[in-house]
């Protein structure tokens, strides 16, 4: 894959994880404020909530870099 077909890859993953990471904020805000209450959850959905919470912070990182070295 050339280096301009990588870039495009690249934009569309960014774009795609910031979406999904201001959404994610978001519940974050509203479960910090007590608007909505995840307590009813098992402790599993808990944990699997904050490991997406983690993957989606990762790959974020990591197409902020590909961005940055293209």
């Amino acid at each position: 894959m050339n280096s301009h077909g990588l870039s495009k890859v690249a934009v569309a993953l960014g774009g795609f994880l910031i979406l999904v990471g201001i959404t994610m904020i978001g519940v974050f805000a509203l479960v910090f404020s007590g608007v909505v209450d995840i307590s009813v959850l098992r402790k599993e959905y808990q944990m699997l909530f904050l490991w997406v919470l983690l993957v989606i912070g990762v790959l974020d990182m990591v197409s902020g870099i590909m961005l940055r070295h293209r």
